[in-house]
């Protein structure tokens, strides 16, 4: 029922529907066939204003019709449409052709305003129209250019080199003058004009230096790339860059703080002074960006200069080689640094130059290329990074009278006994100083260094750049300079030791005050340390150190002579803890003895002493106390000691004076009493003392002999 009653509204629906589209398609009909005449008409006349807003209008109507190119009239009109627009454009082509001719001057009168509409058209038409265009005229433009800058032109050589880049400006100028409202702006003349002559400039520099590569020289070249890289900077700020097909336009990162390290600061300026040093605050831990180059010309005529970098890369081989020889000659010209002046253990300032020097070459080689050529640039300065670590720090460390290598172990063990020890002079200790806090300084510019390259240099190639060695070298030095130190202030000591180890303790008869021996040791600690101590001030831990390892040196030779001194009354015994304790005092007051600023001694260092002193004093309590009865001067002996080693022990009681029978009983007791090992554990063994490493080397020399 309800299909009968809608069935005539449904029909009239129909109809209706139909009707519209008809009438729709019509009109669309009636537009499509009185455009295509009319556009041919206007094609014949050149009226390319009216054309361009028509040719878009028949372009849309003709999409609707594409359902319907079955029907043959249909068909007829598309077919009229494609050939109207081929004959624009190789109308318009020759239109340009004729103002614009490949051969010859340009057409008299300039551009026209039918040349104007024409390119309007262009836009509507083929891409391949626009492209063809751009093309010829861009190549007439340039065709002047071709002529005058030939290889066999004068001006075609790397000294003038200006000439080509105030040609192209004053042909820009022109082009603006006189072209400027004949092209539309999204075409971008300008910049194609620019960017086309970039591409023939590379190409004419990349023939000329080929042929002519022998005559490259280095201020040349980099008056050529100086020229070259203003001329693309100059191109960045005047355009996009949009009509490059590898563009890349990036903001540029955030700067970090201004600072006097010449690899802290990352701008591009080559005005570095020779004040730089390091910034102790930078951040090392940060994460560092690659940062694409914000100038989307960069290389764009440039990139032909680098196969022939190898110019540069051999002048500032030899430029450091230079450098390295004049900071040896300036260092053996002013000789060392005097004990009372202000640059008394300051960094040398031939360290700041010789960075300072690295920052200029990183950031001009890096302006020149990312690739291999930094690659290059990296290895020599790891060259000469290592030539001054050794030439300027270690070549010049004080060598001792004693030895033509230096002070030695080796040395210091063929001394004479009794007989004095050759000391540094204040003089050379602030200059082993010196050279401590410039190895510091070099360490830690050369970790900012290698940053700061791989920064530099392209993605794919940073894990070529590795500057460990260098670092390595410089620690090396460090480690060498407080060596160097502790082992002056610990010769110094030996002769008191010495006496200390041949005075009659047995014969001592009243305690006194501290004895001489002491009070030699106390006054060469207190002539060197604080010396020591107000050069390493900017190195505070590595002052530290020195006292560590002073202490660490010191204290188990102290021991060792301790054993020597026998056999021992008791009074003597009472003497000697007076004596260490004296010592004991005055090493844990080291840090900052004969200071005004009174410091706490570092955690660490106080540690040790009173650890190592605290031993000491242990054994002259031993020594004190009766050793009968037996068991229990034994017992008081494992739980005073904590080595419990039958050599200690025997040393102990032939400080004590007792006879060789006495002894063997004794040594008995003590393997019975010592604890054995938890059972089903390993047994922690002691650090091995200076003593017990002595004993192991002479069991050792005695098992060789009963081989032999």
């Amino acid at each position: 029922m309800v299909k009968e009653i809608t069935r005539d509204i449904k029909q009239l629906d129909h109809a209706k529907r139909h009707l519209t589209t008809s009438i729709t398609t019509l009109n669309h009909l009636h537009m499509l066939a009185g455009g295509v005449d009319s556009l041919e008409t206007m094609t014949r006349k050149r009226q390319y204003g009216e054309v361009a807003n028509l040719l878009q209008g028949v372009v849309n109507v003709l999409e609707h019709f594409q359902k319907y190119m079955g029907i043959p009239q249909i068909r007829q009109l598309s077919e009229r449409v494609k050939a109207a627009q081929t004959e624009l454009g190789q109308q318009i082509l020759a239109d340009f052709e004729e103002a614009f001719p490949s051969q010859g001057t340009k057409r008299p009168g300039g551009p026209s305003n039918v040349l104007r509409d024409a390119c309007l058209v262009a836009n509507v038409l083929d891409s391949r129209i626009k492209q063809e265009i751009i093309k010829k005229f861009i190549r007439q433009h340039l065709s002047e250019y071709l002529v005058l800058f030939q290889e066999n032109q004068d001006v075609a050589w790397l000294d003038k080199i200006d000439r080509r880049y105030a040609w192209i400006k004053r042909q820009m100028v022109d082009y603006e003058e006189k072209y400027g409202r004949m092209f539309p702006v999204d075409w971008c003349m300008t910049e194609r004009i620019a960017v086309e002559f970039c591409h023939i400039t590379r190409n004419d520099l990349s023939k000329i230096m080929r042929t002519r590569a022998k005559e490259i020289e280095v201020k040349l070249l980099l008056f050529a790339i100086q020229r070259t890289t203003n001329f693309e900077g100059l191109l960045a700020k005047r355009f996009s860059g949009s009509t490059l097909s590898d563009n890349v336009v990036k903001k540029p990162d955030p700067q970090p703080p201004v600072s006097t390290n010449p690899f802290l600061d990352d701008d591009m300026n080559d005005s570095m002074t020779e004040e730089s040093v390091l910034d102790k605050d930078s951040d090392l831990d940060k994460p560092k960006k690659h940062k694409l180059p914000e100038n989307p010309f960069h290389g764009i005529i440039s990139k032909c200069f680098e196969p022939h970098l190898y110019v540069y890369i051999e002048s500032q081989d030899k430029n450091l080689s230079e450098l390295t020889d004049r900071f040896v000659g300036d260092f053996k010209a002013q000789g060392p640094p005097k004990s009372t002046s202000e640059d008394a253990g300051a960094v040398l300032p031939s360290c700041a130059d010789l960075f300072v020097y690295y920052k200029r070459c990183m950031v001009q080689c890096s302006q020149l290329s990312t690739g291999e050529p930094m690659i290059a640039l990296t290895t020599i300065f790891q060259k000469y990074l290592r030539e001054y670590a050794w030439k300027i720090l270690s070549g010049n460390l004080p060598k001792t009278s004693s030895s033509s290598s230096g002070l030695t172990i080796t040395s210091l063990l063929k001394e004479k006994e009794g007989s004095e020890v050759a000391k540094f002079t204040p003089e050379e200790l602030c200059l082993i100083c010196s050279i401590l806090s410039t190895a510091e300084y070099c360490l830690a510019t050369t970790q900012q260094l290698e940053e700061k390259l791989k920064e530099k240099v392209d993605l794919t190639l940073t894990e070529r750049i590795n500057l460990t060695g260098e670092m390595d070298t410089f620690s090396t030095v460090i480690s060498n300079s407080i060596q160097l130190l502790v082992q002056d202030l610990d010769s110094s000591c030996d002769p008191a030791l010495i006496a200390m180890s041949k005075m009659q303790w047995q014969n001592v008869e009243h305690v006194g005050d501290q004895s001489p021996y002491v009070t030699s040791i106390i006054f060469h600690i207190k002539q060197s340390v604080p010396i020591i101590r107000d050069n390493l001030a900017s190195t505070r831990k590595y002052f530290t150190q020195f006292c560590i390892k002073f202490a660490n040196s010191f204290i188990p030779k102290f021991i060792n002579h301790l054993f020597k001194c026998k056999p021992i009354s008791m009074v003597g015994a009472e003497q000697l803890l007076l004596d260490t304790h004296s010592l004991k005092t005055v090493l844990l007051d080291l840090p900052s003895i004969g200071s005004q600023v009174i410091r706490k001694a570092p955690a660490s260092y106080t540690k040790i002493v009173v650890k190592g002193m605290t031993r000491a004093e242990m054994i002259l309590k031993l020594v004190m106390a009766p050793h009968e009865p037996s068991v229990v001067f034994v017992d008081n002996y494992i739980k005073l000691l904590a080595d419990c080693t039958t050599e200690t022990f025997q040393k102990i009681l032939e400080m004590k004076g007792l006879k060789r029978s006495e002894q063997s009983t004794m040594l008995e007791l003590f393997r019975q009493r010592l604890p054995a090992p938890p059972s089903g554990s390993s047994a922690t063994l002691p650090t091995p003392t200076p003593e017990q490493e002595s004993s192991r080397i002479r069991k050792l020399e005695k098992l060789i002999k009963k081989r032999l």
